[in-house]
């Protein structure tokens, strides 16, 4: 029995309260859901620019189907912004535990506006350090990035080197651990940072010019639209299925190994996978049921401004500090992901 399984048990049976900002959007909607399948109370702060609705909906849909309950009643939604600090304050009082997913994300977005994402992603996050530290909340947990590794070459990616940010939006997670680390130090806030590699699963919007590439590949297969791959193909990342993110940070948020606090972690699967190796098992899997996919090629484009070229995680501080366990290598979490899109087409 693994310690994420005994710690659902243990939660399901203690109610606390969590604080989830930016919970309209993919991970924090995913966050919401599985809180309330484990009986937690949780308060969502979300300013709709990048989340929505229909997510949260969703979420809670999907909680309520698991457990058979109308689990409504322990959720509330704070329509706020992390840039304005009131709004955090509000979120904050009478928290337990804050798993700070807000944020602008996309290196593109940052390269096109670095402004926008400073405010987002500095400026809100120092006004949500400065909520949790005032609100004495036990825990701060916070989404960082692969993407700080930026210019370093080796191979597998280790949280204690780390190279120059090749956009603004890497630069931004970096001060973000910065300003976590001084914290700690100076207020004795407890934080975790986690270093999300490529995450995907459902509720990740496949449309728009920022979305991620495994969403956008789905549904421009589903839509008979072309597909395009940035490069050669050859490009390598370490995706990681949104299960994975949300077990990192609810053991994150509630270990009581005091050598785990005030960290930063790889939240990963621990295996690279090349662009066109994706492509191919994405389409694999949905020319199973869809013919018609098996003979769609994709196109080249160039290789996109701010990309790393290859990125792996070792996992290895994750498993024995949080004792993190991914539960679904790629092949696992495409096929989950695949049945959301499919079935989300269907009910349209």
């Amino acid at each position: 029995m693994s310690e994420y399984f005994k710690l659902q048990e243990y939660l399901k049976t203690n109610q606390s309260t969590w604080l989830v900002t930016g919970v309209g959007g993919f991970i924090g909607s995913n966050l919401l859901e599985k809180l309330l399948i484990l009986n937690q109370k949780v308060i969502g702060l979300e300013n709709f620019d990048t989340g929505y609705q229909h997510n949260i909906n969703l979420a809670i849909e999907d909680a309520n189907y698991v457990t058979g309950k109308n689990l409504s009643k322990n959720f509330n939604l704070i329509n706020g912004d992390i840039k304005i600090l009131d709004d955090c304050k509000k979120a904050c009082q009478n928290v337990d535990y804050v798993l700070h997913q807000a944020a602008l994300g996309s290196v593109p977005r940052s390269i096109e506006n670095p402004i926008s994402t400073n405010k987002a992603n500095i400026d809100g996050f120092l006004n949500m350090l400065v909520a949790s530290k005032d609100a004495c909340v036990k825990r701060f947990v916070y989404a960082s990035s692969s993407s700080i590794y930026g210019d370093l070459p080796d191979l597998p990616k280790i949280e204690d080197k780390v190279g120059n940010p090749l956009s603004p939006y890497a630069a931004t997670k970096l001060v973000n651990e910065l300003y976590a680390n001084v914290f700690a130090k100076t207020y004795g806030i407890k934080t975790i940072g986690l270093r999300y590699f490529n995450i995907y699963g459902k509720r990740q919007d496949p449309k728009g010019v920022y979305a991620a590439v495994i969403p956008l590949w789905i549904n421009s297969l589903l839509s008979k639209n072309e597909v395009f791959i940035n490069g050669d193909g050859e490009t390598s990342r370490d995706f990681c299925h949104i299960d994975n993110s949300v077990q990192a940070n609810i053991l994150a948020a509630t270990t009581e190994n005091p050598y785990a606090l005030n960290q930063v972690y790889n939240v990963a699967v621990g295996d690279s996978t090349s662009l066109n190796k994706l492509y191919e098992e994405i389409r694999n899997q949905l020319s199973i049921n869809l013919n018609y996919i098996a003979k769609i090629n994709p196109k080249y484009n160039n290789f996109r401004e701010g990309d790393v070229r290859h990125s792996l995680a070792d996992i290895r501080k994750a498993k024995a500090l949080l004792n993190y366990e991914p539960t679904l290598n790629l092949k696992e979490g495409l096929k989950e992901t695949l049945k959301f899109y499919i079935n989300s087409i269907n009910k349209n």
